[in-house]
């Protein structure tokens, strides 16, 4: 009897938890709830009524907002996103002139319901020049450089894809009198922003085959040209393929016929090399060749 019993209480035991076993734990979401009346706010710094893309910066402060949203996902329209619970986030677009993007919030709610909306919105982002280059060139207000007719190279010239003047250097004071004769004045015009004039007294000095850009005709000379005054410069990041080792990695274009003392029938230059006393460009001119200038401070 004993034993029949025993064998009762094991069978209770086996199926007690066999039952147990097959017992799913359920769990519960509770309400789903979609998030609605999404809106999204966007503040881009420095917009208004002259300047509706903003000051340059590229920075674009976005809000979005909805009933039942638990957090949000920004889609920022160029391949970058960020997550949020709060609804906020500050961004920096970086291609450079105005363009157009297309912001997408995802508003997600309880149990992963989701509602969308889309606003495009257009910024400008200018080229941050760098604190150092600003400092050497003006000085904080304007300054005035002249080709440093003294140095060996102060002009020179070699193959493009060389960051050096391998063919040809100037000797000290071996070019005619208006190769010299220009004051380049850089002035610091606003926080990002640098003006340049070229007081070359009438004539500037022109390379054979740079004549015909500048509307003249003739061999290596000085010739009378009109430099065209004040004039903003376009700074960027330098396309050339240089490197730290032998450049800044910044370029400036200068608008019109882009003259800087000597006549290259180049307008795009590159900083190879600039302290507060001496300037080393660079320019690819009508002929394919890079050509070279060295300035110092006046």
């Amino acid at each position: 009897m004993k034993t029949n019993f025993k064998y009762m209480i094991a069978a209770v035991l086996v199926t007690f938890f066999a039952v147990m076993a097959c017992k799913k734990t359920e769990y519960s979401f509770g309400s789903i709830k979609t998030p609605q009346d999404l809106v999204i706010n966007v503040n881009i710094q420095g917009q208004d009524a002259n300047n509706p893309t903003g000051d340059g910066s590229g920075i674009v402060t976005i809000s979005a907002q909805a009933t039942n949203a638990l957090q949000y996902k920004i889609y920022f329209g160029n391949g970058d996103s960020v997550m949020t619970y709060s609804g906020t986030a500050t961004y920096k677009y970086t291609t450079i002139d105005t363009n157009t993007y297309t912001i997408t919030v995802n508003a997600i709610g309880t149990g992963g319901a989701i509602t969308t909306l889309s606003k495009q919105i257009r910024v400008l982002y200018k080229f941050q020049i760098p604190a150092d280059i600003m400092a050497a060139l003006t000085n904080g207000t304007s300054k005035n450089w002249i080709i440093a007719s003294d140095t060996v190279g102060h002009f020179g010239v070699g193959p493009s894809t060389s960051f050096f003047p391998d063919w040809y250097q100037a000797q000290p004071n071996e070019k005619p009198a208006c190769a010299y004769g220009s004051v380049i004045t850089f002035t610091q015009a606003g926080s990002n922003t640098i003006t340049m004039n070229d007081n070359n007294n009438g004539s500037s000095f022109l390379i054979a085959a740079a004549t015909a850009f500048y509307g003249q005709s003739g061999g290596d000379g000085c010739y009378p040209i009109a430099t065209g005054g004040t004039k903003t410069l376009g700074f960027g990041t330098a396309n050339s393929g240089s490197n730290s080792t032998n450049s800044t990695g910044i370029q400036f274009t200068v608008p019109g016929n882009g003259i800087i003392g000597f006549g290259t029938g180049g307008t795009t230059y590159e900083i190879l090399s600039l302290t507060s006393n001496v300037m080393w460009l660079r320019n690819i001119g009508s002929d394919g060749n890079a050509w070279y200038q060295i300035f110092r401070a006046q």
